[in-house]
Formats: structure tokens, C-alpha cells, sequence
């Protein structure tokens, strides 16, 4: 009891964590819409990183060309009051105005400090505004904004179109104070941008993929659950598109995977029930070997000659129900290999085929008497009934059709090195291309009507086990041709040696 529950414990942890696993994402940002959304916004503030730069460094330039202006102006100005000194008083009042602690003019080669107020002893860094590129007003913005404040610097620049320039000295800290509101100012903005920007792709990108993503992936949640359910089936979109694209191929792949289910449904009831069939008829056979026994002791010539092979055949039979017992559990007995004459088993085949003379058909052999093949008796007789058999089907039923054509069967072999090749051939219609298609698959293979397709598929089976090839061969004249080519063993060194010793 005990083990019971911790069984149906166990399975259902592995139930919840299957189910925790094909469960939805949680989370705005769990799915790909929510991911989406904030890859969008990181995207669109690196893009604004990149457009900030320069906006600083041009900012920055605008701000102390502004000074320069002003500070230009008034230069002008106290310029044109010469001879007569600036006060004092005038002139502090001009520095705050202008936001310089010094104004100087140059003009005709000469420069004249026209205002000054607590002129610093040095300056920390002096900048030209008269040729500037964009990668030093960049390292020049950003030292100033990073690193600015409280500095004491040079500007000078050109007054207008003219001859004369204008140079200033002053402290960054509104500078810094400037640039600082400004980067505040393009931070939120781009904030905005970007988020409007992701809103929008959200949106779009949620329409057009995150909805059919979903859609398909809660039709396979949905028909995992009960496959068999028709009604689970994708109903897929008529789109161009690539999800709609893989829509129609897992709805079409459903499909297929139930019909697929349906069959093997069916197989596995038709294999119970010819197991039922299998294990009567084997009780049959074994009686009728019993009683068979005895017909050994019967003092008939005839008898004496058929009762052989009626014991194998018997035997075979009651061998045969074992093995398809086998073959319902997908698995064939290895093979029981050994040297044997070939021609012993096709004339076996022959006599058990029992072709009537008067029907018209031809057995014919054309075998080595000495040629051997290694392989296991039983199932290479198996392989090779069963093609003649089918061969011999196909020119009863070609000869209701055309009474006057020759009809044959031909088996022939012989040995390439350690590889023994047979060749069955017969002269009938030939095989269906259907047949063809779905050559050695069991239960769609047969080339009759009302056939199950078996016979190939196992022949297929134990020719493999040998390590073999058996395969349909084209031929220019009407009729059907398989061969099949069965290797020799490897033979160890070790057994190679103690043979030669024994020949010797």
C-alpha cells in the first residue's frame, strides 16, 4: 500500500512539473511581448545615447559662443569710449553681466584688457572657438559635465565676420549647471520616446506575432492532452506569412500523428487478438504432430516418402506460431547460423510450394550443387518461401489474365568472395507502383489485394539479422526480381588457426 502512494506521489510531482512546464509565462515580463517591450525601450535609449553626444558638445559650444557674443558687445562698446577708462564700478557691473571675470579685445594685432575683477593668477584650460571639430567638443563636453565646476577657463573667438576677436576668462559652474538641466531635459524625453516607441512596436509585434505564437502553442498544449480528440485538430489561417505557414503544418502534422495513433490502436487489437488465434492454433498443430508420429510407423512406401516432409513442415508450422508471438513483441531470435548446401533448401521450397504441372508454371533452379551459404536454415527458408510464394500468386493470377504467356519462376545464386548472392525472378505483371512505394513496411506493402504486407516486412527482418541486403532490382523485361546477398561470419584469428591446424 505503501508503495503505491509513494508511487502515485511520484507521478504526481512528475505530472506538476510537467504541467509547471508547459504552463504560461507569468509576469509582464515572463513572455515575449513583455521582453519585446523592454529590449525596445533599451534600444531607443542607446540610440538617444548616441544622438546625445553631439547635442551636449553643441550645446556647450552654442553656450560659450553666447558669451563670447555678449561679451563682444559689450567690448564694442568700452572700445569706442577711448581715450576715456572704463570705472571701476562700470566695469564690474559689465563681468556680471556678461558672467566673465575678465574682457579682453584684440584688434590691429594688439590686445587691451578693457574689464577685469579679481583677474586669477592661471587658468585651467583654454579652448578656441575659431576652428573646433566634433570629436574635441565631444571629450571637451563630457569633461565638463563629468568632471566641470569649478574651473577657471580661457574662451576666444572671432567678433563676427571682422578682423577683431574677443577673449574672455570665466568659471564653468553655469556652464556645468547648463549642461547638467540640458542632459535632465534630453533624459526624459528620450524616456518618452522610447517608451511611446516600444508601446507602439508592443502592440504591432503583439498583433501580428505574439497572438499566433500563442495560438499555437495552445494547440499543442491542447492536443497533447488527448490526441485523439478530432476537435483538437489546429483549424490553421489562410495567411502568407511564416506563422501562418507553420500553422498549417502542425495542423497537418496533427492530423498525421492521429491517423497515426488510430492505426497503431488498431494493430495493437489485431495483434492481441492473432496472439489469442496464434496460441489455439499452436495446441492445433501440436496434436497433428503427435498424430503425425505415428504415421512414421505405417509400412506404406508413399507415406513413407511424404511423411518427412510432412513432420517438417509441421514442425515449421508450429515453429512459425512461436515466432510471430515474437514478432508482436517487435523482436526476431537471432539467428542460428551454419553451413548448408543452398540447393537442399530450394528444392525444400520447391516441394513444399507444390506447383501443379498442369497450371503452366515453370520452377526452375540454376545452383552450384556445391555451393553453401552461411546462415540460419529456418529463416532463410522463411526468406525465400515467401518470395516464391508471392511469385507463384502473381502467375496464378497472371495466367487467368493472359493464358498464353510464359510463366516462371527462377531462383539462382552464387558466391562473390564471402558474400553468397540469390535472385529471384519471375516472369509475371510485375509490381505495383504503390507496392513499390511501401515495399517492406508491414500492413501497406502487399502487391494483392486483401494481402497484409508481412511477408516482406519479416523477410526484410531476417535477411537484416544476417547482416544482409534484400531489395526490389529493375529489370528491362515484365516481371518482378529480388536479391538478396548474405554475408559469411567473420571468422576470429583464433578459430582461422585451430581450422588450419586441423586441415593440416
Amino acid at each position: 500500500m505503501d508503495m503505491r502512494q509513494d508511487t502515485s506521489a511520484a507521478s504526481g510531482g512528475a505530472s506538476a512539473k510537467g504541467s509547471s512546464l508547459l504552463s504560461r509565462p507569468t509576469g509582464i515580463f515572463g513572455g515575449l511581448s513583455g521582453k519585446l517591450l523592454l529590449l525596445t525601450v533599451v534600444f531607443v535609449m542607446l540610440a538617444e545615447v548616441l544622438i546625445f553626444l553631439p547635442s551636449i558638445a553643441n550645446m556647450r559650444i552654442r553656450w560659450l559662443e553666447d558669451r563670447l557674443n555678449t561679451a563682444a558687445a559689450a567690448a564694442i562698446v568700452i572700445d569706442g569710449l577711448q581715450p576715456v577708462e572704463l570705472p571701476r564700478e562700470l566695469q564690474r557691473e559689465t563681468l556680471m553681466a556678461t558672467g566673465t571675470r575678465a574682457i579682453v579685445l584684440r584688434k590691429d594685432g594688439t590686445s587691451r584688457l578693457l574689464a577685469t575683477a579679481q583677474m586669477p593668477s592661471s587658468v585651467d584650460d583654454q579652448y578656441d572657438l575659431t576652428n573646433v571639430s566634433l570629436p574635441s567638443t565631444i571629450c571637451d563636453a563630457l569633461d565638463t559635465l563629468l568632471f566641470g565646476g569649478d574651473r577657471i577657463i580661457r574662451v576666444f573667438g572671432p567678433v563676427g565676420s571682422s578682423n577683431m576677436g574677443v577673449e574672455v576668462v570665466l568659471r564653468d559652474t553655469l556652464l556645468r549647471k547648463a549642461m547638467i538641466s540640458y542632459s535632465i531635459n534630453v533624459f526624459l524625453v528620450s524616456i518618452l520616446i522610447s517608451l511611446f516607441t516600444a508601446t507602439l512596436i508592443f502592440f504591432a509585434i503583439n498583433r501580428i506575432m505574439i497572438r499566433p505564437i500563442r495560438r499555437l502553442t495552445d494547440s499543442m498544449q491542447t492536443y497533447a492532452e488527448d490526441p485523439e480528440d478530432e476537435r483538437r485538430v489546429l483549424v490553421p489561417d489562410n495567411g502568407r506569412d511564416e506563422l501562418s505557414v507553420a500553422g498549417r503544418h502542425l495542423a497537418n502534422m496533427q492530423s498525421q500523428l492521429q491517423k497515426t495513433l488510430k492505426q497503431q490502436k488498431n494493430l495493437a487489437a489485431l495483434g492481441l487478438a492473432v496472439s489469442k488465434i496464434n496460441h489455439d492454433m499452436r495446441n492445433i498443430l501440436s496434436s497433428a504432430q503427435l498424430m503425425s508420429d505415428r504415421l512414421v510407423d505405417v509400412d506404406d512406401p508413399m507415406v513413407k516418402r511424404f511423411a518427412p516432409k510432412l513432420l517438417r513442415t509441421i514442425d515449421r508450422a508450429v515453429g512459425y506460431t512461436t515466432e510471430v508471438l515474437s514478432y508482436g513483441q517487435t523482436s526476431e531470435s537471432a539467428p542460428k547460423r551454419r553451413r548448408l548446401r543452398l540447393q537442399d533448401l530450394i528444392e525444400e521450397v520447391r516441394d513444399i510450394l507444390a506447383i501443379d504441372p498442369e497450371s503452366g508454371i515453370e520452377f526452375s533452379e540454376q545452383i552450384g550443387r556445391d555451393l553453401e551459404v552461411d546462415a540460419d536454415s529456418e529463416q532463410l527458408f522463411r526468406v525465400i518461401h515467401n518470395l516464391c510464394r508471392n511469385a507463384h500468386q502473381a502467375l496464378v493470377a497472371y495466367g487467368e489474365t493472359e493464358p498464353d504467356s510464359i510463366r516462371r519462376i527462377t531462383v539462382s545464386a552464387h558466391r562473390l568472395g564471402s558474400v553468397v548472392g540469390i535472385t529471384v525472378d519471375d516472369t509475371g505483371p510485375g509490381m505495383p507502383l504503390k507496392a513499390r512505394e511501401n515495399l517492406f513496411t508491414a500492413f501497406r506493402g502487399s502487391a494483392r489485394s486483401g494481402g497484409t504486407g508481412l511477408g516482406l516486412a519479416i523477410a526484410r527482418e531476417l535477411v537484416l539479422a544476417h547482416g544482409g541486403t534484400i531489395a526490389l532490382v529493375e529489370k528491362p523485361a515484365a516481371g518482378t526480381q529480388f536479391r538478396i546477398e548474405i554475408p559469411d561470419r567473420p571468422v576470429s584469428l583464433d578459430d582461422y588457426r585451430n581450422r588450419n591446424v586441423h586441415e593440416n
